[in-house]
């Protein structure tokens, strides 16, 4: 499946995050949604791009609901979480049903699948932003100007 593109229509997700609550995209209303998928809990890119959402938490508050996801499970969450203070929801996405629907599940090698470092930005169902091949370092702030 391709990479949902702006104007689709967002797959609605129910989740567990890393502190074992379930978190539906349904009840989430008033604000856009930030949703980047990154491939794997504490390998070096991927901490980088949640230690930047981290300390831009303070500017995302008002203006978006942030959310990290990976097919990571939720004890692997609850760890890299702790290792780093994170202080937003990570999902956790281990059959990576959510990541398929959003076209971002895909072979990375030859055999081998894995995520597709991609943001999107949802707002009111609909995907208003994406961010294909995302550089970790600046794109907490990427994403932040391009908020509405």
């Amino acid at each position: 499946m391709a990479i949902l593109n702006v104007g689709d229509d967002a797959p609605s997700f129910e989740l567990d995050t890393d502190a074992g609550e379930r978190v539906s995209s349904r009840a989430l209303q008033g604000k856009p949604i930030v949703l980047f998928f990154y491939p794997k809990d504490d390998t070096p890119g991927c901490t980088i791009e949640c230690k930047e959402f981290r300390d831009a938490k303070a500017s995302f508050e008002q203006r978006a609901f942030v959310f990290g996801i990976s097919p990571d499970d939720v004890a692997s969450h609850q760890a890299f979480r702790d290792k780093y203070a994170l202080n937003f929801p990570l999902l956790s996405d281990p059959g990576h049903q959510v990541a398929e629907a959003f076209g971002v599940w895909a072979e990375r090698k030859p055999g081998s699948f894995g995520i597709l470092r991609t943001t999107f930005i949802i707002d009111q169902g609909k995907v208003i932003r994406v961010f294909e091949g995302v550089k970790p370092e600046g794109h907490a702030a990427e994403v932040l100007a391009a908020l509405p």
